[in-house]
């Protein structure tokens, strides 16, 4: 399986790609592998505006089974923009049998009324280009509102460790149809205490164990909502 991530911070954050891959490996005992197109504070106007021909390329000729499309979350673009360029994105992925993944992302911390709106547009993005939808602000917001648990990084707006342990869970039930096993509890956390950039260079560090009760109550939500 080969999995091509579109997106800004809001997909590189603490090598989230990477966490998804080895869930889907773990869920399915199958190899994938998987590649980003991720800039900071980008939207997909941005990508296929001033990066259309590397979109394209990896597109028509990655050979990818999916990808992921991630919009820019904060604030959130015009809706004619999101729905133009994703359009165009996911176009390109039917011409050669991508399936597309739409991403919706979650408010900021400090605007949690924010979230109604982004699944009403991702919802109707999703059915309008015929895409799976990978849930993962509407479970994000299950997860705040029956727990303790911080989704967030310091800035109120990434995510953290284990709000990325949501999202690669939430992109493996959509893409594999399962999730991974129990026994499967960690994460990675690349930030460096205090400070944003730069973060950890030795993969090794990043890896953080979760708490059983955080992902069994991770695990229960996207159980149920997926």
């Amino acid at each position: 399986m080969k999995i091509l991530f579109i997106g800004n911070s809001h997909t590189y954050m603490n090598d989230m790609p990477e966490l998804a891959r080895r869930m889907i490996e773990d869920a399915t005992g199958e190899a994938c592998e998987v590649y980003m197109l991720a800039y900071s504070g980008r939207s997909l106007r941005w990508h296929m505006e001033e990066e259309y021909f590397s979109e394209r390329f990896n597109i028509l000729h990655g050979k990818y089974d999916y990808c992921v499309i991630q919009e820019q979350a904060h604030p959130m673009p015009a809706e004619e923009d999101t729905i133009k360029y994703a359009t165009k994105i996911v176009e390109l992925c039917k011409r050669v049998g991508t399936v597309p993944v739409i991403f919706e992302t979650w408010a900021e911390k400090a605007k949690p009324e924010n979230q109604i709106e982004m699944n009403r547009r991702y919802r109707s993005l999703a059915t309008k280009l015929d895409a799976r939808l990978a849930p993962v602000g509407e479970l994000w917001s299950e997860v705040l509102n029956s727990s303790d648990v911080d989704l967030y990084f310091r800035d109120g707006e990434h995510a953290s460790a284990i709000g990325d342990f949501l999202i690669a869970i939430v992109l493996t039930k959509v893409i594999a149809g399962k999730l991974p096993k129990e026994s499967f509890k960690t994460a990675f956390d690349f930030t460096v205490p205090e400070q944003f950039q730069p973060v950890k260079e030795n993969v090794q560090d990043e890896v953080v164990e979760l708490e059983a009760a955080v992902i069994s109550l991770i695990r229960e939500k996207v159980g149920k909502g997926l």
